[in-house]
């Protein structure tokens, strides 16, 4: 598996929305500018993220976008179904019914299911706020007086 820049993009910019979110709505030009990321490009993230429970957008001379939910109750694992599609390391577990037609004869169904389900909850069970807490602590670490 491998996430492509569009997912990785996708957690950079809702971070930024993340830790901004004392400031209201804020236009994808500032977000842009502080993730060094094509303003294009984010507004093609963005129409995948504005149909999802994730993302708050405004229109007009203040608008812009916000998280529409707490920090700590948007997963990396929600963020990157959205933007990544299906999660699973082989194709045959990338809908809830496996439909192949070697799940019988498969030796290494069990495999793939265990490391499907290792991913999942891995991804489910980190947040956005989890991401930040944990950098500001490694941060923490660079103090120097």
């Amino acid at each position: 598996m491998k996430i492509s820049t569009k997912g990785r993009y996708a957690l950079r910019m809702l971070l930024d929305l993340a830790e901004h979110r004392n400031s209201g709505f804020i236009s994808l030009k500032e977000i842009a500018e502080r993730q060094n990321i094509s303003k294009l490009y984010l507004e093609q993230i963005v129409s995948l993220l504005h149909t999802s429970d994730i993302l708050r957008a405004n229109r007009g001379k203040q608008g812009g976008y916000m998280l529409a939910k707490d920090p700590a109750k948007c997963t990396v694992g929600q963020v990157l179904r959205i933007t990544e599609g299906s999660l699973a390391p082989v194709v045959c577990l990338d809908n809830n019914v496996n439909v192949c037609d070697r799940i019988e004869v498969c030796k290494t169904l069990s495999m793939w299911t265990g490391l499907n389900k290792v991913i999942t909850e891995y991804l489910n069970g980190v947040t956005l706020q989890d991401l930040l807490e944990q950098h500001q602590y490694q941060g923490a670490d660079h103090y120097v007086i």
